[in-house]
């Protein structure tokens, strides 16, 4: 007895240290590493950033770099007198996003804003990132917005760099297909994406989005898939200008009168 106390004086932390090693060891196993997984993530919640602050930071960035690449091919070709949007024209409204419907979330947004503070049918809808969509209902305190992403939805747009041009369709998500007018254009991934200068419904240079893919094999023109840079899903507010529409009641390539 002497003996055995003798030798736990001797080793009593080394005991207890291996014993409380074994018991963890133990209990990881048991919970597979559980425990461990949810310290890390808790420590590292400081650390990871908003995902919806980092989304519209980088909304923000890709609508300045759209603007500057169209302005820069502007200027290289001479386009100011075809049409391209006045950056100082006036702003009717901001707006905040009052309605959405889950079924239709990439077809329609209802805007806090309506005829009686000066919003009229025809009008488009900006925010961080570019171009939302245009104003087709009124109400006086309220908006309807068709989305770019709807898939009804036809906009004349134009490839910056190389001045193609083409339509967009809707796809029902952040992407729209763009279908080319040339057989052979010149485009390419990460090209800028704006508004046509032949558009009935929007003034040309608007920031769109930027080409994520290109079908060249399609039939029987080229394709190109397009993300929109708008963050539509986050949206909270929209900025409304005016657009004084041509009297020919013409629509966008392959749309219909009422879209």
């Amino acid at each position: 007895m002497f003996t055995l106390r003798r030798w736990w004086d001797r080793h009593r932390l080394q005991t207890i240290l291996l014993g409380l090693s074994l018991g963890t060891a133990l209990f990881l196993r048991q919970t597979n590493g559980a425990i461990l997984y949810e310290i890390y993530r808790l420590l590292g919640i400081p650390f990871q950033p908003n995902q919806r602050e980092a989304v519209l930071q980088n909304a923000q960035i890709e609508e300045l770099q759209q603007r500057l690449t169209e302005m820069e091919s502007q200027n290289q070709q001479l386009r100011e007198l075809l049409g391209t949007v006045k950056n100082e024209q006036k702003q009717v409204a901001i707006a905040p996003l009052v309605g959405r419907s889950a079924d239709h979330w990439w077809q329609h947004i209802l805007l806090g804003k309506g005829s009686s503070a000066g919003v009229k049918t025809g009008y488009y809808v900006m925010s961080s990132g570019g171009l939302v969509g245009r104003i087709v209902s009124v109400t006086p305190h309220t908006s309807r917005v068709l989305l770019l992403s709807d898939p009804s939805s036809r906009v004349g747009v134009t490839v910056s760099r190389s001045r193609f041009m083409g339509y967009i369709r809707g796809q029902a998500s952040n992407r729209a297909i763009m279908e080319f007018f040339d057989k052979v254009p010149d485009v390419r991934q990460g090209d800028v994406i704006t508004t046509s200068a032949l558009s009935h419904l929007y003034p040309a240079g608007l920031p769109v989005g930027r080409v994520e893919s290109v079908n060249m094999n399609k039939s029987p023109a080229p394709e190109a898939v397009i993300e929109l840079t708008a963050p539509v899903s986050f949206l909270e507010w929209g900025m409304i200008y005016p657009h004084a529409q041509p009297l020919s009641t013409e629509a966008e390539p392959n749309q219909t009168p009422n879209q």
